[in-house]
C-alpha cells in the first residue's frame, strides 16, 4: 500500500512493514550499543591515564573518522550490497569491543583501533540510510526519518544511563562485552529480516576514493542538491553552536548543574517537534513549514540577549529544539533529487557535512564567546540561524519534487 493522498503517514503503517521493523530494531540496538561502547572506552582511558583530557578526547574520537569515511569512501555504500555492509558493520563493532575490553592494548593502540575502524562506519551508516527509501514510500519515508531521529536521541540518552549502570555492575570491560552481544543479536536480525538488495551502482574499475570524490563533486555541482544540503547544514551549524556554549553560560551564572537540564530540554524539543511535524502535519502543509521552523529555531535563541535564568533558558532551548523539525521538510526532496545509483553516496556526504558543520559551529560559537558575553554569543547564533534560513529560502520553501511515491 502506498501513501498517495495528502495525508500524514501513521506509525501503525510503518510497523506493519516487516523490513522497517527489522531496520528500526537494528538501529535501536546500534545506538544503544554505541553509547555504551564510547562511555566504557572513555572510562578505560581515564583508568589507565588518570587524564580527564584524554578521556574527553576518547569520547569524541569516533566523529573525525566517520567524517573522513563519508568524504572519501561513501561510494562503497552504492557499490556493495547494503545488507552485507550492515552485517559487516555489526561484526566490526563486535571485534572492536572485544579488542578494547580484553586485548590489553595501551591507550595509543586503542585510539588507533577506534580511529581506523571508525572510518568505514560512515559507509555502514550510509548503506542503512539509503535502504530506508526502498522500504518506505511517499510520506512514510519522512515519518520513518522522524522516528529514527526521535528514538535515536532517546536511545542515546538511555544508552548512557544504562551504560553507567552496567559499568558500575560489571566494569567497563563488561559493558563492552554487552555492546558486543547487542551487535551479535543484530546480525541474524539483519541477515534474515532484510532483503538482499543488489548494489545500486555498477563497478567500473574506479577506486573507491576516486569514485567518492568524483561523485561528491557531481552532487555538489547540482544546484538543487547543493541547496538542499546547505539548507540542512547551515541553520543547524549555528543552532549547535549555541548549544556548545550553554555550559559556560550557566556555569558563569553559578548554575553549572542546570546545564544538563537545558541541553536535555533542547533534545526534548527536537523530539517533540519531529513527532508533531512528522506525524500530524500533512505533506502539502509540511512543505510550507521550512522557513517558519527555521525561524522558530532562531528566535528563542535571540531571547538569550535578556540573560535568562535556568528555567527560562530551558524553555527557550525547548522551543528552539522544536525548530529542528525543519530537517523533515528537506528529506523527501533530497531523496527525489539524488540519482538512485548515488543514494548511498549522497547520504554519506550529507552525514559527513552534518558532523563537520556541528564541529565548526561549536568552534565559532566558542570563539564568539571569547569576544562578547556568552549570552550575547547565543543570541548572535540565533540571529545567524535566521540569516542562514533567509539566504536559503528557495530550498527551504521548495515543495517535494515528486507528488507520486516511488515504485516499490
Amino acid at each position: 500500500m502506498s501513501v498517495t493522498d495528502d495525508r500524514s503517514a501513521t506509525f501503525g503503517e510503518l510497523f506493519r512493514i516487516g523490513e522497517f521493523r527489522v531496520l528500526f530494531g537494528s538501529q535501536l540496538l546500534l545506538t544503544l550499543g554505541e553509547s555504551v561502547k564510547m562511555l566504557a572506552f572513555s572510562v578505560i582511558v581515564f583508568e589507565q591515564t588518570n587524564s580527564a583530557g584524554l578521556s574527553a578526547v576518547s569520547w569524541m574520537l569516533g566523529f573525525v573518522p566517520m567524517m573522513l569515511g563519508g568524504l572519501f569512501l561513501a561510494s562503497l555504500a552504492d557499490r556493495i550490497r547494503p545488507r552485507s555492509l550492515m552485517i559487516t558493520g555489526e561484526v566490526t563493532r563486535v571485534a572492536v569491543c572485544l579488542l578494547l575490553a580484553f586485548a590489553g592494548l595501551p591507550v595509543w593502540a586503542m585510539f588507533a583501533v577506534v580511529l581506523v575502524t571508525g572510518v568505514p562506519t560512515a559507509v555502514f551508516m550510509a548503506a542503512r540510510n539509503a535502504v530506508l527509501p526502498d522500504i518506505l514510500d511517499g510520506d512514510r519515508f519522512v515519518l520513518g526519518r522522524a522516528l529514527f531521529t526521535m528514538t535515536g536521541a532517546g536511545a542515546q540518552i538511555a544508552g548512557l544511563a544504562v551504560g553507567g549502570t552496567v559499568i558500575a555492575l560489571l566494569g567497563p570491560e563488561g559493558a563492552l562485552l554487552v555492546t558486543a552481544v547487542l551487535s551479535l543479536v543484530a546480525v541474524p536480525l539483519i541477515r534474515f529480516g532484510l532483503a538482499d538488495r543488489p548494489p545500486r551502482a555498477v563497478k567500473d574499475g574506479t577506486g573507491a576514493v576516486r569514485a567518492t570524490l568524483r561523485g561528491n563533486w557531481a552532487l555538489l555541482s547540482d544546484g538543487t542538491i547543493l541547496g538542499l544540503l546547505l539548507a540542512g547544514w547551515l541553520p543547524l551549524m549555528f543552532m549547535v553552536g549555541s548549544e556548545a556554549v550553554f555550559i559556560p553560560y550557566l556555569t558563569g551564572m553559578g548554575q553549572a548543574g542546570a546545564a544538563g537540564f537545558v541541553l536535555a530540554a533542547t533534545a526534548a524539543g527536537m523530539g517533540f517537534g519531529e513527532f508533531i511535524v512528522g506525524r500530524f502535519v500533512t505533506p502539502s502543509k509540511r512543505n510550507r513549514l521550512g522557513l517558519p521552523l527555521v525561524a522558530l529555531m532562531g528566535v528563542p535563541l535571540i531571547g538569550f540577549v535578556l540573560e535568562p535564568g535556568p528555567w527560562w533558558a530551558g524553555i527557550l532551548a525547548f522551543l528552539a529544539g522544536n525548530g529542528l523539525a525543519y530537517q523533515l521538510v528537506l528529506q523527501r526532496p533530497f531523496v527525489d533529487a539524488v540519482p538512485e545509483h548515488q543514494r548511498g553516496l549522497a547520504f554519506g556526504l550529507q552525514g559527513s557535512g552534518m558532523m563537520t558543520v556541528q564541529g565548526v559551529g561549536g568552534a565559532l560559537a566558542g570563539g564568539l564567546a571569547e569576544l562578547v558575553d556568552v549570552h550575547h554569543a547565543i543570541a548572535i547564533c540565533g540571529g545567524l540561524v535566521i540569516v542562514a534560513g533567509a539566504f536559503l529560502w528557495r530550498p527551504l520553501a521548495r515543495p517535494a519534487l515528486t507528488t507520486e511515491p516511488p515504485e516499490q
